[in-house]
């Protein structure tokens, strides 16, 4: 059976091991923190664009805000996410 290494093992001056109580490191988690900004950033520029009642059409639905900067921002929030999780020093 082959043994798991755990890499969040710290080792002291006298040479005692510290296994970490988080999964993460601290840039991992700010990493994480940054895209999760981004992802709530993308979906507030989605925000808005109804109409004056629930049948009208309004063509600001369209605007290149969006359709065009706002999935890009969550997506590129989504890729941040998954390389915080695989980020490691």
């Amino acid at each position: 059976m082959m043994k798991s290494k755990n890499t969040n093992v710290k080792y002291s001056k006298s040479g005692h091991n510290n296994v970490s109580p988080f999964l993460f490191e601290k840039k991992n988690y700010l990493i994480l923190l940054f895209s999760l900004v981004l992802i709530f950033v993308g979906f507030l520029l989605m925000i808005g664009g109804e109409g004056e009642t629930s049948t009208a059409f309004n063509p600001e639905i369209f605007s290149p805000r969006r359709i065009k900067l706002a999935p890009i921002i969550i997506i590129i929030g989504y890729v941040g996410m998954i390389f915080s999780i695989f980020y490691n020093d």
